[in-house]
């Protein structure tokens, strides 16, 4: 399945976008892209704070897979990514943390609305990938403080598209246990 990628250049957060565009009966899947977030959104009504430079991203798709089932997957389609641009282990903190050195490197949001009896899931992505931002509850770190190769966010981007158009067909296809293996390693 493919996504279409929709770049934008600032945003409340990109997950208020996808809801937006879901209301107004946007149902085709699509990756949305900002170059800024003014209310980034984390877990729990936590702010995510975003720093212009650092890549955001929301995916949405018709489901009818429970979001519970495959939530757990998310982390690790990301953190498959990222691994190629590191030398050090990059950690999930369950539910939705990709850790480095006991740093937030990057955190997943994901969210079902039912519209028009649809359900629809979005996954809300945000990666440090140039700065860290400064947090007085838990520290961070950014992609470039310990990369082994430049960071571009277009290849992130890029690579991350790849992966979720890919899972996507496969939650079309196949059961839950499935995917757990193929994507959780």
């Amino acid at each position: 399945m493919k996504l279409k990628v929709i770049k934008l250049n600032q945003v409340t957060s990109t997950n208020d976008k996808a809801i937006e565009m879901i209301r107004k009966k946007n149902f085709k899947p699509k990756l949305l892209v900002s170059k800024k977030q003014t209310k980034g959104k984390g877990t729990m009504g936590k702010k995510w704070i975003s720093r212009e430079g650092n890549l955001f991203i929301s995916i949405f798709f018709e489901t009818k897979v429970k979001p519970e089932d495959i939530s757990i997957i998310n982390p690790y389609i990301v953190k498959k990514v990222l691994d190629k641009y590191t030398k050090y282990k990059i950690k999930v903190k369950w539910p939705n943390d990709l850790i480095v050195k006991r740093k937030k490197l990057s955190g997943i949001l994901q969210e079902t609305i039912r519209y028009k009896s649809r359900s629809f899931l979005i996954i809300g992505i945000g990666i440090n990938t140039i700065y860290a931002p400064l947090n007085k509850n838990f520290k961070s770190i950014a992609l470039s403080n310990f990369s082994k190769k430049r960071i571009k966010n277009s290849e992130i981007l890029r690579d991350i598209k790849d992966l979720y158009e890919k899972f996507i067909s496969d939650i079309n296809l196949n059961k839950i246990s499935f995917l757990k293996k193929k994507y959780i390693k």
